[in-house]
């Protein structure tokens, strides 16, 4: 079950779609892509399959979406919708922020100033395609929580490899085998979608679980 709420923001109206959990431990807000919506492949599958673990997840669609644009509005206008929905959740359990490709950029740049227990950062785009010489690396470097990135092996915005040894502090890296930047896998690859999907449900638990909510309960 889901449940839809409207927010307003400073650039128009926003979508929260809860799935909540019945005995949370921690709550994910996380927002989507410059060229796409919360209908995204991964998006969807944390939103079905976490809360029965113990955590909320909450999809946010920016007002640019909800307006009919097909594409995002300048980066500053995504932190200022973030940081509305973040406003309108009043979660009483650890938040962790995030989102795909632009979101998880927004998420970045927002979390410390959201008072986020952590970050989740799905298909980063470390640099715009086929430029490695932009780098985008200080935006997780300077998030200042603890941060879990999920690239596909193939993402052409920024493939593992691309990624520093070592990581930015608070920062862990997951791979999903085969994957672009959407999170899709080949017929022919190493997993199949499904199996790309669970890797992407399960690496996010566990991080949640180990560097989030047991952080709470050591504090």
């Amino acid at each position: 079950m889901s449940e839809e709420r409207l927010i307003p923001t400073d650039y128009g109206e926003g979508r929260l779609v809860m799935h909540r959990a019945r005995r949370p431990i921690a709550t994910l807000l996380l927002s989507h892509g410059a060229g796409g919506g919360i209908e995204a492949r991964d998006l969807v599958a944390l939103a079905k399959h976490l809360p029965g673990q113990g955590i909320n997840v909450v999809r946010f669609e920016q007002p640019w979406r909800r307006a009919g644009r097909k594409v995002a509005t300048p980066p500053p206008t995504l932190d200022v919708g973030l940081r509305a929905a973040a406003d309108a959740l009043r979660v009483r359990t650890p938040l962790v922020v995030g989102g795909r490709s632009a979101g998880a950029r927004s998420a970045a740049r927002s979390a410390k100033q959201l008072g986020a227990s952590g970050c989740l950062a799905l298909s980063f785009p470390l640099h715009p395609p086929g430029k490695p010489e932009k780098s985008r690396l200080d935006e997780l470097a300077n998030a200042g929580v603890p941060t879990l990135v999920l690239q596909g092996e193939r993402d052409t915005m920024g493939r593992p490899e691309e990624f520093p040894d070592p990581l930015p502090d608070q920062t862990d890296l997951a791979v999903v085998p085969g994957a672009d930047h959407g999170l899709a896998v080949p017929k022919s690859g190493p997993v199949s979608q499904d199996d790309a999907m669970s890797i992407v449900v399960e690496c996010t638990l566990e991080w949640i679980v180990r560097e989030i909510a047991g952080n709470a309960v050591r504090r």
